[in-house]
């Protein structure tokens, strides 16, 4: 596949041998009170790192104690005086340690690459930092050649030049409909050469009924594309539904006068639609005078509904009682659900700037592409976006798109479904590939045929949904260890890259510490050698240097050849 193709973040399929991009374009695959009688909390959870919020601090507080420390913080770190920091999350431990994530800004200008962390103690005294680019951000010149005008037409030329030459068919961009608002001035810092610069959006739609909604970095005075990022993210009353995936669960819903609705108000009114065939839109929502959806069969149009709704509300659970956050955007907004999207629509996206899912019918509008791990893992994106802001290209790419597999996973093993039974296996029920297999497997990703066991220097070139494999791989090996096992009635064998034999420490601290290094120590440039460096981070503050979980961590990495 031509590397200047933009390809999309949130597709879960793709017919190329690695059928993940069918669960969710480019991230396809994507409240305290359970789902009444539908989840069981497994035993044994390792407990998250308590959230501040609940030691009297509001989200607010946090975030407005880290914007009054980012003056401080920047004269600490030694930045310019051109340099202000613009606080994005905050995180504060049990002990007081703080945890600031911030974006900066350069004579005014956003940097993009200039994303940071910063670690203090809990008297404020800075510790240590995380950068996602070193040295200095001052770029040769604020002064551009180009006008905001010229450069968004010359970023909607490089779109339209990719207008048909994927070589997947389906992710082959079919129109271009040109850049909308007007061209923003930047920094770009992220390949560690500053330079003035332009983000233009450009629009429009791929072969598979996708929206394309592309972000383009363009040089300010030649007009060269620097990157380019597809924003389009592929993979209450209590009633009763029966899914297509999902099977009988029960669902918070809301009844207004004498009708109930799919909306979830226990859930930062979470709410599921229907398109109805059509591609644009927040659709219809689902409401009629009965508590009782779905019949299970895909020809019944809410069946779909039920496992959205259901898939929203098991993965706001999973993130809220696993790691006490409060939402996609830790904020207690709940997104909504679309489905059935378009005609025939293969795939399922979630898209930041809605704050949505949505979900196609599949082949032929009878199999929709609503499966659990579909959910959780294209929400997970969402997650993502709001925490370490992952690249999506390169190395950085494939940890993005692995952390939704991850969790979609994880989300998975959360809820327990009979019907869905849990596993290392990524899109297993919604059978794109036409003959039962899945997108990915977790435990040795090359199975697919195309995704990557273990790291070289030429994985950041491959595609991010193969590069995920690695740290898939690693995951699996760090939860499961390496060899042959079966789990939940699947078999699995995981090799390892230097044939050593690795003892799993179960799935409940290794996501633990997966999510730790994704909200306190990734940054948007974030590679496979810093993500060894963040999860060992993670797993010190969770356990102790020198635990059984830092050495297990340490190892899984270097079975996957990151050393």
């Amino acid at each position: 596949m031509p590397r200047n193709v933009v390809r999309p973040r949130m597709r879960l399929i793709r017919k190329e041998p690695y059928v993940k991009r069918k669960l969710a374009v480019g991230a396809v695959l994507s409240a305290s009170a359970l789902l009444a009688g539908a989840i069981q909390v497994s035993t044994g959870i390792a407990q998250a790192a308590p959230n501040p919020a609940a030691a009297g601090h509001s989200r607010g507080d946090l975030l407005a104690l880290a914007a009054g420390q980012a003056p401080s913080a920047a004269k600490a770190l030694g930045l310019g005086a051109q340099e202000k920091l613009v606080v994005k999350d905050a995180i504060v431990d049990a002990d007081g340690t703080r945890h600031f994530r911030y974006e900066r800004t350069y004579d005014g200008l956003p940097v993009l690459g200039g994303d940071l962390v910063v670690h203090q103690d809990a008297k404020g005294q800075v510790r240590s930092s995380d950068k996602a680019v070193s040295g200095s951000l001052a770029p040769a010149s604020l002064s551009p050649k180009l006008t905001a005008g010229q450069a968004a037409g010359k970023a909607t030329g490089a779109v339209q030049s990719t207008v048909g030459i994927s070589k997947d068919s389906e992710a082959a961009l079919t129109s271009v409909s040109g850049a909308t608002g007007n061209a923003e001035l930047v920094v770009w810092a992220a390949d560690g050469a500053p330079r003035l610069a332009y983000r233009t959006t450009v629009e429009g739609v791929r072969a598979d009924g996708t929206p394309s909604r592309q972000k383009l970095v363009t040089d300010a005075n030649t007009g060269e594309v620097l990157s380019t990022h597809e924003e389009i993210e592929t993979a209450n009353a209590t009633g009763t539904g029966n899914g297509v995936f999902v099977g009988n669960v029960s669902l918070t819903t809301t009844l207004t006068g004498s009708n109930y609705t799919l909306k979830d108000a226990t859930r930062g009114n979470q709410y599921t639609t229907t398109l109805a065939g059509k591609t644009s839109g927040n659709g219809t929502l689902y409401s009629k005078t009965t508590n009782s959806w779905g019949s299970g069969a895909a020809s019944n149009g809410e069946s779909a509904a039920v496992d959205a709704q259901y898939g929203a509300a098991v993965t706001w659970d999973f993130y809220k009682n696993t790691f006490g956050r409060n939402g996609i955007r830790n904020d207690g907004v709940g997104a909504f659900s679309r489905v059935h999207y378009g005609s025939s629509y293969v795939n399922a996206f979630w898209d930041d700037s809605c704050f949505c899912m949505t979900y196609g019918d599949g082949s032929g509008n009878t199999h929709p592409l609503t499966e659990l791990d579909v959910s959780g893992h294209e929400m997970s994106h969402g997650v993502t976006s709001n925490t370490a802001g992952l690249n999506y290209s390169g190395e950085s790419g494939g940890l993005n798109e692995a952390t939704s597999d991850i969790f979609g996973s994880m989300v998975e093993f959360y809820a327990n479904l009979s019907k869905d039974v849990p596993d290392y296996l990524i899109g297993e029920l919604i059978n794109i590939n036409g003959n039962g297999t899945p997108l990915r497997y977790m435990d040795k990703p090359s199975k697919d045929g195309a995704s990557a066991d273990y790291w070289s220097s030429t994985v950041g070139n491959k595609d991010v949904h193969y590069s995920s494999g690695v740290a898939n791989h690693f995951f699996y090996l760090l939860a499961e260890g390496s060899g042959a096992k079966t789990i939940n009635g699947v078999s699995y064998n995981s090799p390892t890259y230097n044939g050593a034999a690795l003892t799993g420490i179960g799935r409940a601290q290794a996501q633990q510490i997966w999510y730790r290094a994704l909200t306190v120590y990734m940054t948007s440039t974030t590679n496979y050698k810093a993500a060894r460096t963040a999860t060992l981070n993670a797993a010190k503050d969770l356990y102790g240097s020198g635990s059984t979980q830092y050495n297990a961590v340490a190892a899984a990495w270097t079975g996957v050849n990151v050393n």
